[in-house]
């Protein structure tokens, strides 16, 4: 095993998906539950605890959702048996002494850095879609603030 960077077998798979989950779980609740009522303030009591209740609810669906895709781009990609043949390949790196390791890594690290160019277009495109969901979102909770607020101004 590489020095200092795995504890385990399957280290870099457990990583990968922390490291995903971290990340999604941070864009998808920037806003604290302060923030949002603050957004809603002319609104009632009542109305704000519904409408953050449907916040949570549709932001847990999309986190939900995304790790899912991310699972399923997994699998498809075959990321775990990438992944595993890293690991092999490290592990006879440091077993076999007649290992040439400036051949080998430079081609290891040629195809690691296309692969993870492509997982990051694949993340790129799941962040936007993400975002435009998060518009959609943005959009239908302000018709339902400019909606409520209707009857208001005419009474």
């Amino acid at each position: 095993m590489e020095k200092g960077t795995d504890l385990f077998p399957g280290m870099r798979k457990t990583n990968l998906k922390s490291s995903f989950k971290l990340s999604v779980h941070s864009l998808l609740t920037s806003c604290s539950k302060e923030e949002f009522l603050a957004a809603f303030s002319r609104f009632s009591s009542a109305e704000q605890t519904q409408l953050h209740r449907l916040f949570i609810q549709v932001i847990t669906t999309l986190h939900e959702n995304i790790e899912d895709e991310f699972e399923s781009f997994c699998l498809e990609t075959q990321v775990d048996d990438t992944l595993d043949a890293v690991e092999q390949l490290i592990e006879e790196r440091n077993m076999d002494p007649l290992f040439s390791v400036q051949s080998n890594l430079r081609h290891i690290g040629e195809d690691l850095v296309g692969k993870m160019k492509n997982e990051i277009q694949y993340l790129k495109k799941l962040l936007e879609k993400a975002e435009e969901q998060k518009s959609i979102i943005k959009a239908r909770v302000e018709q339902l603030r400019e909606e409520t607020s209707r009857p208001s101004n005419m009474a």
